[in-house]
């Protein structure tokens, strides 16, 4: 992708794990940040979002990469999609019931009131500890082992249906979304059919849901046929338009995540369709076969000469092919398409700082400093800035990038150090010195925590 990969850590609900032996989303997980896919991310959710009363610009999607068919919310109205759900849905619609289910959760405030569920179950778990560690005492070994164990049980079967009873909530809240948004709820059905198949394959039993933390997939799909069927929206297609960008991301993300042999089997080279010809591109490019994906572009942008994100990967290809020439007046246009991209921008600002000339140098500089503006999470662009600054003789500055980067990318240590040489060097007060100040404190709590785990 044209995109950047930020290595974050996902919220785990980790200390749940430990105390009921519940798996939870794993933690470090990469995000695949990339513009295009995340257009479509905010027009998709955008009339969920505001059917579920929420605000538009305060509900993140975030793509993460992992193979496995899961989304999750965390850290308040912040939805985390896996490529593996993208790469298995087969239409927009399958995307917005995922995405309905998920605002059923951030609307129900379900993950403010995780300690409802958490704490009651923790309290009978420590109870059991406290009653297995008298009888142990007493030198009833093998009673303190069944109380722990009775103890144990118990927390994990509240636990368990507490969080049943919140995906039911999310279920019938997204189903409710879904009709006011005017979108029908056959995607979302179609897709608990193909979790609902995946665990047939797997051989998951379906006729007891004591110790899932999510209902049957046979009982959800029971209820919410009957109430999806009972809304006016029920036989309305999904948007064409909508539709056809979530193919072509489909296509892209598939032939950036697969290997291309892999890529090749989902879009046989004979198919000429625009997502096949962007899985190919990326194949190709990956293979290290540059003329053959420049041409997969071409023949793109004979459809659309001015798409920004075509452009984006053509001008992608010429800079890692080491075409930094050829690839700056291709990365001009995406920018002039798209101004409002800083993910763009920045590639545009690597190509120029690729080419180590003092003039493309001076253009690349405001171009990032706009883009770090628009969007913070920015690595890359903090990174090629830095360079900037590096070069201009700017130490806090270059210092400062730095600490930014290093801060996104989860890596405490090496923020704090850079933040406190920015320090050094900027005047007390102004914007750069409080910034470089509140990493260098959050980065060495960060420490601090790390320390005593």
């Amino acid at each position: 992708m044209p995109a950047r990969l930020i290595a974050r850590a996902a919220l785990t609900l980790g200390a749940v794990a430990m105390l009921l032996g519940t798996s939870a989303p794993a933690a470090a997980q990469s995000v695949l940040r990339d513009a295009e896919t995340e257009s479509l991310f905010r027009d998709v959710a955008r009339p969920l979002i505001i059917a579920a009363g929420l605000t538009p610009a305060s509900v993140q999607i975030v793509l993460v990469g992992d193979p496995e068919i899961n989304a999750f919310v965390s850290g308040g109205q912040n939805i985390f999609v896996f490529s593996g759900l993208i790469e298995n849905a087969d239409n927009v619609n399958q995307l917005q019931g995922v995405l309905a289910h998920e605002l059923g959760h951030i609307a129900g405030g379900h993950n403010v009131r995780s300690n409802e569920g958490i704490g009651p179950a923790t309290h009978i778990s420590i109870l059991s500890l406290v009653a297995a560690v008298a009888l142990v005492a007493v030198g009833a070994g093998d009673a303190g082992i069944a109380a722990l164990g009775l103890g144990t049980a118990t927390a994990q079967s509240q636990y368990l249906a507490f969080s049943r009873d919140q995906e039911s909530r999310a279920d019938q809240a997204g189903a409710v979304f879904l009709g006011k948004a005017g979108e029908s709820g056959r995607g979302s059905l179609e897709f608990f059919n193909k979790l609902l198949g995946q665990e047939y394959r797997l051989g998951l039993k379906q006729d007891n849901a004591y110790n899932r933390t999510h209902p049957l997939d046979g009982q959800r799909i029971a209820y919410l046929e009957a109430v999806y069927k009972a809304s006016p929206a029920w036989n309305t297609p999904p948007d064409p338009k909508l539709d056809a960008r979530f193919q072509r991301v489909k296509a892209k993300l598939a032939g950036f995540i697969e290997e291309p042999q892999r890529t090749f089997q989902m879009y046989p080279e004979g198919l000429k369709t625009e997502p096949a010809r962007y899985a190919h591109a990326y194949a190709y490019h990956k293979s290290a076969y540059p003329d053959a994906a420049v041409a997969e572009v071409d023949a793109l942008l004979a459809l659309h000469p001015a798409d920004p994100y075509y452009l984006e990967l053509k001008g992608q290809i010429l800079l890692e092919s080491g075409k930094i020439a050829e690839s700056l007046p291709i990365l001009r246009a995406a920018v002039a398409a798209a101004p409002t991209e800083p993910l763009i921008a920045t590639l545009l600002g690597h190509a120029l700082v690729s080419t180590e000339n003092a003039a493309d140098f001076a253009e690349a500089k405001p171009l990032l400093r706009k883009a770090v503006v628009r969007d913070r999470e920015n690595p890359d662009a903090w990174y090629q800035l830095g360079v900037i600054y590096d070069r201009e003789g700017d130490t806090a500055r270059a210092a400062l990038a730095t600490a930014e980067r290093f801060d996104l990318q989860g890596e405490p240590r090496q923020a704090a150090a850079n933040a406190k040489i920015a320090l050094r060097g900027l005047s007390p007060g102004t914007t750069d010195w409080l910034r470089a100040d509140d990493i260098a404190q959050v980065a060495q709590n960060d420490l601090v925590k790390k320390k005593h785990r």
